[in-house]
Formats: C-alpha cells, structure tokens, sequence
C-alpha cells in the first residue's frame, strides 16, 4: 500500500512533523513501513530552463524541427528535437552539453541527420519526473530563462509504503491512513466535502437486479454527456505517485477514489450495456470472459459477476471486462459503487490467480458504510474534470451488512488490563482521537465504534486500541516475577524434535502451516460437526476460520505447492498442534504427520519399493514408541465415515481414554487428491497425542540377553470371517500363547505369514496363517511341552470362535 505524503496532507495537517517522524511513528501504531521512496529530482548540472526563439524543419527528416534555444547563455544554442506538442515562445528544461540524466545518459554535442545539436530539449519521463514522454514538458509557469531547473522544481514527492496485517482493511486508503496519523499526533481530519446529486428525468439503465448473496449492497448512479481527455495535471501527478498508470479522466477518478477512500468502483460505458439493466449473479460453469487485461479466463458457479442481458461484463469486486470498459468514445456513463462479501472476492482472486486493487480491499473487508461517501465524491470529481449531467436517481439494491455498534466498557477494566494508572480523561480522549465517540456520563461507558473498524467488538479490543495509540514507551516501568522455564525440558519440545530426526532420517522434509484453516474445506473433509465445534468466534478472515483437527490437509497443501513450483518432495513431515473434541470439550492436542508420494514419477538409476499402508504403519509405530507406546498396542480397525482417507485402504488404532493417543495410516482419498489436484497416490499417516502422556514417568527399559537355544516353530491356519483384520486374531493368539507357556519358556512371537480367500473355503471367509515362535533362555525345549502349549493355544482360540484350518 503506498502513500503520498502530498495526497496525505488534504486530510491531515503535517506542518511539523517530518517524514522520518512519520516513518518512527507508524509502526508503533501498528501500521508497519516497508520503505520510503523519494521522487525528488536529482541535483542535475547544466539542465536550465530554455525558451524556443523559432523552429526550423529537419532539412533531411520530416519528423525533426531545428530551434534556436535562449537558454541565458550570450548567443541562443541550436538544438534538434523530434517533439512537436510546442511552438515558438515556449519555455522547456533543457540539457546542455556535459549534463548527465537518469539512466546515466549523457548530454554532448552531435550531429543529427546531418545537423548540429548543441544540447536536447527533455520530456518529464526524461527528467525522472513520470512516464509521460510524448512530448516535452511545458513549464506553463514560465520560470526565467537560464534557472537551473532544480531551482524549477525544488521539492518533490515522498510516497511511503505500508505493509498492512488482515485486519486493518480501513487503512488500504489515503483517509485511513491519514486517520491513524491524526490520532496519533492529536491532529483534525479533514474529510473531502460530497455533495447530494437527486439527478433529472430517466437514468441510462432502467433498473440493477441482485441475485448473489456475495452482494448485499449495489449502487448505481447515470451520468450523461461527460467528454474522455487526458487527466488534469493534479489528478494524474497523484495517481503516478502512487504508481498507477494514468488512463482517462473518468477511469483516473475511480481509480483516484479507490485510493483516497478505500472503496472501490467501477465505470461502465451505458452504450455497451446490452438489454438496459445490470445483473449481479453467480456466473455460469465454464462461463468466459475477457478482463481488461486481454487475457481470456474461465469462471465456475463460484465465481460472482456483474452482467447484462447477454453476458458477464466484471468479475465481481475483481476486474472489469473489455465489453463495457470507459474509452474515448464514451458518452454516456453507469457508476457502480457496491459492497462484495470479502469471503467470495478472496476465492475468486486466488482461482483466477488475478489480484488487484479492488480485490485486494474487498478481501479485507471494505467499510460498507463507504458505498455511498465514494460513490458521491467520485461523481463530484467526475463532474470537474469530465463535464456531464447527473441523470436519475441513484439505483441502490440492498443494505449495509454491518453498521456502527456499541461496546460497553469501563475505565476500571481499562486500568486493570493494562497494570497501569491512567486518568479517564485520557482513555476517553484516545477513543475519540480514533473516531470513536464515547458517552462516559455512567460508570459503565458506552463507546460507539463506526463500521470502518469491524475487528473491534469485545472491551478488550478497546483496550488494545487505548495502548496502542497511548504508546507502549509510555508504560510505566516495573520488575517482572516469573519462573524460568527451558523449551528444552518440556515434554513436547523433546517428542517433536525427536521425531523429525527420525522422520528426517527417513528422508521427509519438514513442513509448519497455521493452525487456522478455512470452514468449508474442514467441513468437506472432517464433518460439518466437527467444524461447527471448531469453529472461533472472531476470525480474522473467512479463510483462516476454524481450528484445525489434523496436519494432512496442510500437507496436501504443501505437496501440490512444490508440484506447481516445479519440485518434487516425495514426502513431507509436520509436527503442530491440533484441536479435537474430547469429552464435550475442545482439546489443544500434539501431533505428527507425514505424507509420502507413490510414483512421484521422478527418474531413477534403481527403483525402489513404493510405499504402501504398512510403510506408514511402521512410522507410526516409531513415533508412537518415542512417546512411550509400545508399537504392538496400536491396535488396528479399518477406518470408516472419513472423507480423506480412501475407504479398504485405510486404518486407526485408539486408545484415547486409557492412554490418550489415536493413530491413523493408510491411503488419502483419491477423490481428496483430485480436488488438491495431486494425480500420483499419496500414503499417510498421523499420531495424535494427548501432552500429558508426554509428561508420565516411563518405565525403564529393561534389556535381556539372547537365548543361544534354537526356537520351535508351530504353524497355526484359521478360517476367520473375511472382515476381520489379521491384527486382531494375531493379538489374540499372542494373549494365548503367553498364557498357555510357563516361567521355562515363552513365546517368542507370533507373526502372520500367510492370506488366502477363494477355492475350498466358504463365501464371506478366509484362511489366515500365523506362525508361533516358543524359545528358552536356559534349554532346548523338547517336543511334548511345545505340543502341550500349542493344543492350549488352540483350545483358546477354538473358544474365542475361530475354526481351525485342518
């Protein structure tokens, strides 16, 4: 966002307050600088003010006069000049020889198509001062002959730029701006006087019909006979400093407007408004329309436009279109100035990939209470430097989303929030210095805040409004008491750097995304439950709305990023705090996830094994055992009811009140990865954790050494329905094996070897083989305790319902 200081002072008053005070001051209000930059011209030597004595024509080229130039000197120089917007007796900066302009382009005597030229009359863009070079600059004041001309043009402007967080869309403007100034160094705001246009007789259009929720206020206002020229010099010198390219008068006013005001509008031709009316609408699927900057683009049912009877002539709050835009042959013209909700506006700049001024300011939540003020000051403006008669009244559709409100608050509050003692006159005066007015007549204040400032609405709010214009350098010094605590001890901070070594071990990068997501897209992928109990109550943008349940999405993110980008990370890692609800409540919860690419597609002098389900499996077991589970706790059911993972391809294992840990592994969705617009399959996996099983004491680990007796193997083929997980009849047969053996010997371990469905077995089952591991520490063990323990385990697994394969 940049600033003119020369615009900036018709509103506040800057006598005094020099530039580098300013830039101090700004960010201590909240309004951070990015830079300064200065349009002073540079010290020139030998450029002096010249008058034109007589043209001559270009004896060898048509397009080429030759002057004689007075340029205070004893005898006039001759000079060649290829302009023709002067005449004789014109005064124009000239560069004599030995001169150096910008671009250290050097002034010497030469020739030019045969003729002498002792010197070069200059254009503004020539001298640095903008980009009109069409022809050279006229000093219409007629300074005296032989000025050196930074004696001409002493001054000069500074424009500062702004960077601006999401909430403070009031200060995407020069009268923002200008608002925050005043409050802080106790100045007036001056605001431009607008006047009441009741128009005469019919207006260009016959009516506006609203069909978008995403518009809930539209203007329209018809202006007749106006004249398209070139901008007065006042009105282009401010939208050049700004860096805004000067088109016509009308569309210099809106743009002009758009600056000052925050608001911004849009200008249509009335000729090319086909059928009389405009519609505001959802546009089509697969709609097209051609944005004033030539380039073709596609819209979907998302996207909202204004149209006439045949077709869409803006992107709604974005761009306009070449079918109505204002040009030189424009007679008759339409004024919109409307309110777009910022939530729309934001998803369409980023599927358009289209961001401007108007999005840029809608996106941020305009003041809908500007609509009319911008409206009726762009029409002044119009008037002044285009001519026209304002015809009908201004159509208006719809009303303000938000108005001024009222917030109670006491300066009691105020005091004890800031641990500080400050008089009520103060805190009241710092209010009103905001634009706030405040009815301090009871104990319990009442402060009417206006709807430029929609993120102020709780009385702590207020309170930060009072330290931040009061100063933070004005707060009392005192000691402050608090125990010293290291990052390095606490629980989490160890589980989350342990597991990304192990996980950067595995080669994943590391990702960090906010904790805020969008609404919608949590509701598409967790439930709209789940997102309703997520969801904050003061966000600061639509986008940014809800707490997030789980780090995959955020992943999925990070992967279709650095696939557009051009990279190719084949897996990607993130530890982070999720929210879920637990027990009626929600629950801040740690997390680590992870993500892997099967076939990124990338080549390779030697492929290696994809990964699958039980690869994501096996990382969570690792990052569940830093945590202090044991890996074969996590016992796993297929996961069902959740739209991003892909159904039969998917599991979690949770043991949330017992233990305090859910795990997930498996497939992401297919149809999730269409919508990430991700074409290769992606396996993941996440471990969410309750922090206080970080902070349980563990048990030691205790070693045993090795048996040096070879083990006995029995092998054990049971018929199981064919849904039931082989995870789940193996814990069992483990629990058996681990009963049915004494204190001479074990069972080693119990593992799946073998899967089988088809020929031979009934419909709806499956054979699963398990292969039994007994060993001792002090002998080899003999047959008849092993086929003693293993008819144990079979009875055990016979009376828990499964049939034993013969």
């Amino acid at each position: 966002m940049k600033i003119s200081l020369t615009w900036l002072k018709h509103y506040v008053d800057l006598d005094g307050i020099t530039t580098e005070q300013l830039v101090e001051t700004l960010p201590m209000i909240g309004l951070e600088v990015e830079g300064v930059e200065s349009t002073a011209l540079p010290q020139f030597e030998k450029l002096v003010v010249g008058e034109v004595l007589s043209r001559e024509q270009h004896p060898n080229a048509d397009r080429l006069g030759v002057c004689m130039v007075d340029v205070g000197a004893e005898e006039p120089q001759q000079i060649v000049c290829g302009a023709s917007n002067y005449k004789v007796g014109d005064r124009i900066p000239v560069a004599l020889p030995g001169c150096k302009l910008p671009g250290d382009f050097k002034i010497k005597k030469s020739k030019l198509r045969g003729v002498p030229s002792n010197g070069m009359m200059c254009s503004a863009k020539e001298l640095g001062m903008g980009e009109d070079h069409s022809g050279l600059l006229i000093l219409e004041q007629r300074p005296e002959i032989g000025t050196p001309i930074n004696d001409v043009f002493p001054g000069g402007e500074t424009v500062i730029e702004l960077e601006l967080t999401a909430n403070r869309g009031d200060c995407l403007s020069h009268i923002g701006v200008a608002r925050e100034v005043a409050a802080a160094f106790d100045r007036e705001l001056t605001l431009p006087k607008v006047k009441q246009h009741p128009g005469e007789g019919e207006g260009l259009i016959s009516g506006v019909e609203v069909q978008s929720e995403a518009c809930p206020l539209y203007t329209a206002a018809s202006i007749k006979g106006v004249k398209i020229a070139p901008s007065p010099d006042w009105l282009r010198e401010a939208i050049e400093a700004i860096g805004l390219r000067p088109i016509n008068n009308v569309v210099d006013v809106t743009n002009y407007v758009l600056h000052e005001t925050g608001q911004p509008l849009h200008a249509f031709d009335a000729a090319k408004i086909k059928g009389g009316k405009i519609i505001v609408r959802q546009a089509q699927d697969g709609e097209q329309i051609k944005t004033l900057d030539e380039v073709e683009r596609k819209l979907t049912a998302a996207d909202t436009v204004i149209a006439d009877a045949e077709r869409a002539l803006v992107v709604a709050g974005v761009m306009g279109s070449i079918e109505a835009e204002v040009d030189d042959s424009t007679v008759d013209i339409v004024l919109e100035s409307a309110y777009f909700r910022a939530g729309a506006v934001r998803g369409t700049t980023r599927r358009l990939n289209l961001f401007t001024d108007s999005s840029h300011r809608f996106s941020r939540d305009v003041d809908p209470a500007g609509v009319d003020f911008a409206a009726r000051r762009c029409i002044d403006l119009i008037l002044q430097v285009a001519g026209g008669t304002v015809v009908g009244k201004t159509i208006t559709m719809g009303e303000a989303p938000r108005a001024d409100r009222t917030i109670e608050i006491t300066p009691d509050y105020v005091r004890r929030v800031c641990g500080f003692k400050v008089e009520d006159e103060a805190i009241a005066a710092a209010f009103t210095r905001l634009g706030f007015k405040v009815d301090s007549n009871a104990y319990q204040w009442r402060v009417l805040v206006p709807s430029f400032r929609p993120e102020v609405d709780r009385p702590i709010d207020l309170v930060e409004e009072f330290i931040r214009l009061h100063g933070s350098a004005q707060i009392p010094s005192a000691s402050v008491k608090a125990v010293g605590l290291s990052r390095e001890d606490d629980p989490l901070a160890v589980f989350n750097r342990k597991a990304v070594e192990k996980l950067a071990g595995a080669a994943f990068a590391e990702c960090s995304h906010y904790t805020l997501v969008d609404g919608k897209e949590l509701a598409t992928w967790f439930g709209q439950d789940r997102a309703d109990v997520l969801q904050l109550d003061n966000p600061l943008t639509s986008e940014m709305s809800h707490l997030r349940p789980s780090l995959i999405p955020g992943l999925l993110d990070a992967l279709r990023l650095n696939f557009n980008k051009g990279n190719a990370p084949a897996r990607l890692c993130e530890t982070g705090r999720v929210f879920r609800s637990v027990d009626g409540k929600v629950s801040e919860l740690a997390s680590v996830g992870f993500v892997m690419v099967v076939d990124d597609g990338q080549r390779r002098w030697r492929e290696r094994e994809q990964p699958d389900f039980y690869t994501a499996k096996q990382i969570v077991g690792e990052l569940a055992a830093l945590a202090g589970v044991k890996p074969e706790k996590l016992e796993y059911a297929l996961l069902e009811g959740e739209p991003l993972w892909q159904p039969d391809h998917a599991a979690h294992a949770s043991c949330w009140k017992k233990t305090g840990y859910k795990a997930f592994a498996g497939m992401v969705n297919v149809s999730a990865l269409k919508v990430w617009d991700i074409d290769s399959m992606v396996i993941a996996g996440e471990l969410i954790l309750d922090p206080s099983l970080l902070a349980k004491e563990r048990k030691p680990v205790r070693l045993e050494k090795f048996s040096n007796f070879p083990p006995s193997t029995k092998d054990l083929a049971l018929i199981v329905d064919a849904d039931t997980p082989a995870e789940s009849v193996r814990s069992q047969i483990a629990k058996a094996a681990a009963e049915a053996t004494g204190e001479g010997f074990s069972a080693d371990g119990v593992s799946v070897f073998d899967q089988y469905a088809g020929e031979g077995l009934p419909e709806g089952k499956k054979s699963l083989g398990f292969a039994i591991r007994f060993r001792a520490a002090d002998r080899t063990l003999k047959d008849k305790e092993v086929n003693q323990a293993f008819d144990q385990i079979q009875a055990a697994i016979k009376e828990a319902g499964y049939e034993v394969r013969g």
